[in-house]
């Protein structure tokens, strides 16, 4: 239930984080945040997107005191009124933010989504929604290394037997090029040694 969260904070220190997150959503249009969090910031998002769409030319300047006493910027309350509300002119009552799981945050293993204000040129179908939690889900990175299939084992391996055949070939060459004069020096050793024992 809205409201009902606390976050881990006291009332004062949530109320500022979600008075800024609101703020920053306005600001924006997107931001990335915990589930929780954003589940709080969408019920107070579209209470004031509310309370300007519902404003008529008699109640506007109260309307507006009253999104200026929660939004921080008063440029920001200025921009809701004069740019967010005429592209939300075509929803119903409420529908106004998205929120979209992007997977966990690494450290913590926080449920991670991003909420975003939806505007008419911004809505997605439910087919972009299942393909979206379809590609965070399979691209997500976890601690240990991710199984692959046999083909792709097979078809990464003649890759990296080529990538060790080509940094190991340069490090022969170079290994027998410095033992090549060892190699010379020795083989002089021994001819002097065999005239050596021949003049005796």
């Amino acid at each position: 239930m809205p409201g009902s969260r606390k976050l881990g904070r006291a009332t004062d220190v949530r109320m500022a984080m979600l008075r800024g997150l609101v703020t920053y959503l306005f600001e924006n249009g997107r931001i990335e945040t915990t589930v929780t969090r954003a589940k709080e910031v969408r019920s107070l998002a579209e209470k004031y997107i509310t309370i300007a769409r519902s404003a008529t030319p008699e109640t506007l300047l109260t309307a507006k005191r009253r999104c200026m006493e929660f939004i921080t910027k008063e440029d920001i309350v200025y921009k809701l009124f004069t740019e967010i509300v005429p592209t939300l002119e075509s929803f119903s009552q409420g529908g106004y933010t998205r929120i979209v799981r992007t997977g966990q945050r690494r450290g913590d293993a926080a449920e991670m989504c991003i909420i975003e204000l939806v505007t008419v040129g911004n809505e997605i179908s439910n087919a972009d929604k299942k393909k979206r939690t379809a590609d965070t889900s399979k691209n997500r990175r976890t601690r240990r290394s991710p199984r692959r299939s046999k083909k792709e084992a097979e078809a990464a391996a003649p890759a990296a037997a080529e990538a060790v055949s080509t940094e190991t070939a340069p490090a022969e060459e170079e290994a027998a090029a410095e033992d090549a004069p060892a190699e010379a020096e020795a083989a002089s050793d021994a001819t002097e040694a065999e005239a050596a024992q021949d003049e005796e």
